[in-house]
């Protein structure tokens, strides 16, 4: 069985990839994404298709800088070449990401990647 900090390295390999379908096998079913600028996304093939538009929309890259682990818990500070920083914790009961919260700045990402921000 892989350690939390194990499986959150083996993520980011996923998600450099931009692949949707793989990144989505690191989630529990009944999995939830909560990334804070975002309504939280429950379950896994919601988690694939939020993932499989956000790569759709914007060539993004993360950087490790920190990763801890805490029982079964996985912390991660990244940053991306553009300059944008953020962190996860992570929630990994049976090898499978239970639950992830997500903290960086939406508007920040959004003026970096030229892309529309959304009406009010």
């Amino acid at each position: 069985m892989s350690s939390p900090k194990e499986i959150v390295k083996n993520w980011v390999d996923a998600f450099n990839k931009g692949d949707a379908k793989l990144i989505s096998t690191f989630y529990s079913d009944n999995a939830t994404n909560h990334q804070v600028a975002e309504t939280p996304v429950i379950g896994k093939s919601n988690i694939e298709s939020m993932f499989r538009r956000e790569f759709s929309q914007a060539e993004m890259t993360c950087i490790v800088e920190n990763l801890f682990e805490d029982g079964e818990w996985a912390i991660l500070e990244w940053k991306d070449p553009l300059g944008l920083r953020g962190c996860g914790f992570f929630h990994i009961q049976d090898s499978k990401i239970q639950f992830q919260r997500g903290y960086w700045d939406k508007l920040s990402f959004l003026r970096m990647h030229n892309l529309p921000f959304p009406d009010k």
